[in-house]
């Protein structure tokens, strides 16, 4: 069988943590900050942890996991 490769985007996009859930950066956050209120600014902040639904789906697009 031939090597199956990853995709691109989900090498930059996504980190595995130690149990095993995957992190990614919130969307918001590039532009028209000023539109938006500062609770929703905070809360954007930092990382969050993706839905167990679309963990299966990017778990397949990185056969051999990341890192």
């Amino acid at each position: 069988m031939p090597k199956l490769k990853t995709k691109s985007g989900v090498k930059k996009r996504f980190k595995l943590t130690a149990t095993g859930k995957l992190k990614h950066g919130v969307a918001g956050k590039r532009h028209r900050l000023i539109s938006h209120n500062a609770k929703y600014i905070r809360q954007q902040r930092g990382t969050k942890v993706l839905s167990k639904a679309d963990t299966a789906a990017v778990k397949k697009w990185a056969p051999y996991g990341l890192g």
